[in-house]
């Protein structure tokens, strides 16, 4: 295959199952597995597996053009997580940001730019985690935008954003608000990483390091036409939601499925004394595969907006991420010493398990959103 043929290449619903999910898993058990300790302990950010696995097919098997195959893509994610949290975390940043491209009917976005994130020949993160808190009424929104000639003017700062560096982009909202002072709306818009966008230092993280995650000013940024998702915002939100929630849970089976693997390891050497121990490898993998289950049956309507089924997304990512951190621990505790090491792969999954259960929406998020479903309450 010459270089044109390369470019021109690009995932859709032909590529077959299999083909791709064993594709990815070839590149996530070797050229992964092989620098997840350097992702965990030295910050490396590995764009050149992220490339491998877009060519593989792994961060488009979730778009309509690639056939709108959900369950592959949580398949592929948990794939990648299970051999390496942080590179699961930002196959799915990935994912939900070329997921706002295609979904925003935005023709600038969802042409050769979209082809291109999809394939991994470009990349790009997300900035909805203050937006998704904002919106459930638990903080403020970050950015603002005033309406100007031809698009908005958008300032404002994020704390962090995961999978971004100098060329990359990301997908962002800001609330709009009128002259009076008054709140008119929200806009959701795709943002380079360039002048007046400027990248700083995060403080270090206890683990995620690798992750290429920047703390992001906004200045006066001019947001055209050409760059937005969403105007108004919340509507495209409610249509995506699901997806965005649901495809997290990869990270949480990828994490969990690592550590029954590493319980799995040492299960000749020290079975008789760890049969004492609670969450024995066979009972987790009871609860990951009736997970797993669930999961599948989900995505299999991903864009519906029942109010039940928006609440079992919520459940199975709640409950995703309590198995992960169930799971991690009992690999430390069934490993022993050797599972303490700095460089121990279940010292890093109970790190990566902790980040399933915090990173938005936390499981006090999910919690918080399901109770006031139940309730049938509106956010203020």
């Amino acid at each position: 295959m010459n270089m044109s043929e390369h470019s021109a290449r690009v995932l859709d619903s032909s590529w077959p199952e299999d083909t791709i999910l064993a594709q990815v898993t070839a590149i996530a058990d070797t050229q992964l597995a092989e620098v997840a300790h350097r992702i965990d302990h030295d910050g490396f950010y590995p764009l050149d597996v992220m490339a491998s696995l877009g060519e593989a097919g792994a961060f488009g098997a979730h778009l309509q053009r690639g056939g709108n195959r959900i369950a592959l893509a949580i398949d592929t994610m948990r794939a990648i997580s299970r051999r390496c949290g942080a590179t699961g975390f930002m196959t799915w940043c990935h994912d939900v940001c070329g997921l706002y491209m295609e979904q925003s009917g935005n023709a600038a976005l969802a042409g050769v730019l979209l082809d291109d994130h999809m394939m991994g020949r470009s990349f790009g993160g997300t900035a909805l985690s203050n937006p998704m808190k904002a919106l459930a009424g638990i903080e403020k929104m970050s950015l603002t935008a005033r309406a100007v000639p031809g698009g908005y003017r958008v300032s404002g700062a994020l704390p962090w954003v995961s999978h971004i560096a100098p060329g990359h982009h990301f997908g962002a909202m800001a609330a709009v608000y009128r002259d009076d002072g008054s709140l008119s709306h929200e806009i959701m818009f795709l943002v380079r990483c360039a002048e007046p966008v400027r990248l700083r230092p995060c403080p270090a993280f206890s683990g995620m390091e690798g992750t290429s995650t920047w703390g992001v000013r906004i200045d006066d940024l001019f947001v055209g036409e050409d760059m937005l998702i969403a105007d108004p915002a919340r509507p495209f939100i409610e249509r995506i939601r699901a997806v965005f929630i649901l495809l997290q849970v990869g990270m949480a089976l990828g994490v969990t499925q690592g550590s029954i693997d590493s319980m799995r390891e040492v299960e000749p050497v020290f079975g008789h004394v760890n049969r004492f121990l609670h969450d024995r490898p066979h009972e987790l993998e009871a609860e990951y595969e009736e997970l797993a289950e669930r999961v599948a049956v989900l995505a299999q309507t991903p864009y519906e907006t029942d109010k039940d089924y928006f609440v079992s997304v919520l459940d199975v990512r709640a409950q995703g991420a309590e198995l992960a951190l169930r799971a991690s621990q009992s690999a430390l505790l069934h490993q022993g010493a050797r599972g303490y090491l700095a460089s121990a792969a279940p010292q890093r999954r109970v790190r990566e398990a902790h980040f399933v259960a915090i990173v938005t929406p936390a499981i006090k998020h999910l919690r918080w959103e399901m109770d006031r479903l139940n309730r049938e309450e509106l956010p203020a």
